[in-house]
């Protein structure tokens, strides 16, 4: 139990020394995430353009695993993912607006019926504190649908402004994780 003490302690000595760089780190990611919300546009063509490469390298990596397993019976299995990736990939690389607009109407629908899920499942069920899982519910279930009435306008602009959003929190996260550990006492050496 005492040598995991002193390891924890260790560990936090080490965190607590940098702290700097997650400050920085922090920093970075705000900023980062306030252009992509100015360039909302820009960052969602790249967002789509980055998945459209992340699905072709991974189908042709399944690809290579499907030649392998030639004579396993499941490699029209391997084969079938590589090419349903590789193709999807492929049309998102070549047709990046259209790559937007589809992924919005994916978010929105899945914002609409999780949003749908949490007010029935919470009034359901009725926790503690459930209403805040109402209220979560309906604040998704209110933006789904504003997606969709705003849909082809909003899929060249939404990404990236959710994009930045997440980079922003992020980044807020680190910056309280810096201040946490900066803020904590040197460890005490004890001698036995």
């Amino acid at each position: 139990m005492a040598y995991n003490s002193s390891l924890f302690a260790a560990g936090i000595e080490e965190i607590r020394k940098s702290w700097g760089w997650f400050l920085v780190s922090g920093i970075v990611l705000m900023v980062l995430g306030a252009v992509c919300i100015v360039k909302a546009q820009t960052a969602t063509t790249f967002s789509i353009l980055a998945l459209g490469w992340v699905l072709t390298i991974s189908g042709v990596m399944w690809l290579v695993n499907s030649l392998q397993a030639w004579t396993w019976g499941g490699f029209f299995v391997y084969l079938l993912n590589a090419l349903i990736r590789g193709v999807t990939g492929y049309l998102l690389i070549r047709h990046p607006d259209a790559g937007a607009a589809g992924v919005t109407m994916v978010l929105a629908v899945l914002f609409i019926v999780g949003g749908l899920f949490r007010v029935g499942g919470a009034s359901a069920i009725q926790f503690p504190r459930w209403g805040w899982t109402v209220f979560a519910g309906v604040v998704s279930t209110v933006l789904g649908i504003s997606l969709l009435i705003a849909w082809p306008t909003a899929s060249s602009y939404f990404i990236g402004i959710a994009v930045g959003t997440d980079l922003i929190f992020d980044g807020a996260a680190l910056l309280g994780f810096a201040g946490a550990i900066h803020s904590l006492p040197a460890a005490q050496t004890r001698i036995a």
